[in-house]
């Protein structure tokens, strides 16, 4: 008896697991990443200084601002992520937020395994801005989605199929 067959049955029969799994370990860097934006504030304005972009840092804004802002950003839409609430919506704007992050901290020498990491955080977002929540979420029980209208994104329940 080989083992392929009960673990092809064990897979199929739990499949829909697959998609709360990798929502809530995805969103767990942006809810202790977030957290660290408020816990780890000195700590992180340092490294911005010592960051080849500091000074694009700087004209975009203040430095501590930003951490605060980026912060109260992450750590909720990953909370939304995980909970696979506005799962799309939440998506897209983790995905704007560390897209600059992405950009100005790991665009630099030495930092290629950071900057792989946030390319495949990007993909793993983009992956949720297309295929929504998956089976195990509010956003399924409640059947929300988003759709563009007339260039604004707006949050619709989808219509239950006949």
């Amino acid at each position: 008896m080989t083992l392929i067959a009960p673990l092809q049955r064990f897979l199929k029969r739990n499949g829909r697991f697959s998609d709360p799994i990798f929502r809530v370990s995805l969103s767990l860097i942006f809810v202790i990443g977030g957290l660290g934006h408020f816990v780890e504030h000195r700590q992180m304005l340092e490294r911005i200084a010592e960051s080849p972009w500091a000074n694009a840092i700087n004209m975009i804004g203040n430095p501590s601002v930003l951490l605060w802002v980026s912060g109260a950003i992450f750590v909720p839409a990953g909370l939304a992520l995980a909970a696979g609430f506005l799962t799309q919506l939440s998506s897209v704007v983790l995905f704007v937020t560390l897209v600059p992050i992405t950009i100005t901290m790991h665009v630099a020498p030495g930092h290629a395994g950071p900057l792989f990491k946030n390319i495949a955080i990007l993909g793993a977002l983009i992956h949720f801005v297309f295929n929504g929540s998956g089976a195990v979420a509010i956003d399924r029980a409640l059947a929300l989605t988003i759709e563009p209208t007339k260039g604004v994104l707006r949050i619709v329940r989808r219509r239950a199929r006949k």
